[in-house]
């Protein structure tokens, strides 16, 4: 009777998690987005061009910052998270204590924001402050996922009449952006939310990067 009992015990667990029948809606969402995930990163990583532009966007942040030159970054919604998490890691550490690297948001303002949006329009509050804080030798990280914000394209102008480097941060087609940008880096993915995650991923390679190259570990 005892084996007997055990045996029956064994005989009821549950399958595995992984079994969809015993999957509630929620986990099999969250399930299936990871999947997709897996795979825009996994696209990422096949992507030659995606990779080579990574590594030109070192070279060229490295440049502009040994040139003395400061790094500009603009964006909407979720972009403007981005930017701002992508200045912070540079002005503050990435991976390790160093000197700041000069880095700033164009997103952070409310009163610089509010004001241009409210004297000139809402497309030209990034740039009214790229042409008042850019110079010659700067960059500027544009953010768009659609490449086709209309405010965020005029900050890649007014970088452009700076004399700026002008890195560009879309989805798959590039939008507008990539013709109008030094280097365009396309996320290879169409849904916003991932294009966003292979856009902060891809940030914190070239954060380790720019650092590592400009503040080596002995």
């Amino acid at each position: 009777m005892g084996s007997r009992r055990r045996f029956a015990g064994l005989s009821a667990a549950p399958r595995p998690a992984d079994n969809a029948a015993m999957q509630d809606p929620a986990t099999a969402a969250i399930a299936a987005y990871l999947d997709q995930s897996r795979e825009a990163l996994a696209a990422a990583c096949a992507d030659t061009a995606f990779l080579a532009t990574c590594a030109r966007i070192v070279d060229r942040l490295v440049a502009c910052l040994e040139g003395g030159g400061k790094v500009l970054l603009a964006g909407n919604g979720g972009s403007a998270g981005d930017a701002q998490h992508i200045a912070g890691e540079f002005l503050c550490r990435l991976n390790y204590d160093r000197a700041p690297i000069a880095a700033v948001a164009l997103t952070t303002d409310s009163s610089t924001l509010t004001a241009i949006g409210n004297d000139y329009g809402y497309e030209h509050v990034f740039s009214r402050q790229v042409l008042g804080l850019g110079r010659d030798g700067d960059a500027l990280i544009a953010i768009s996922t659609s490449g086709r914000s209309p405010n965020v394209l005029r900050a890649v102008e007014a970088a452009r009449q700076r004399r700026m480097a002008v890195i560009g941060f879309t989805g798959r087609s590039g939008g507008d952006m990539a013709a109008r940008c030094d280097l365009c880096l396309r996320a290879p993915a169409d849904s916003t939310p991932l294009v966003q995650q292979l856009h902060i991923t891809a940030a914190h390679i070239i954060c380790g990067l720019v650092e590592a190259r400009l503040f080596p570990r002995g």
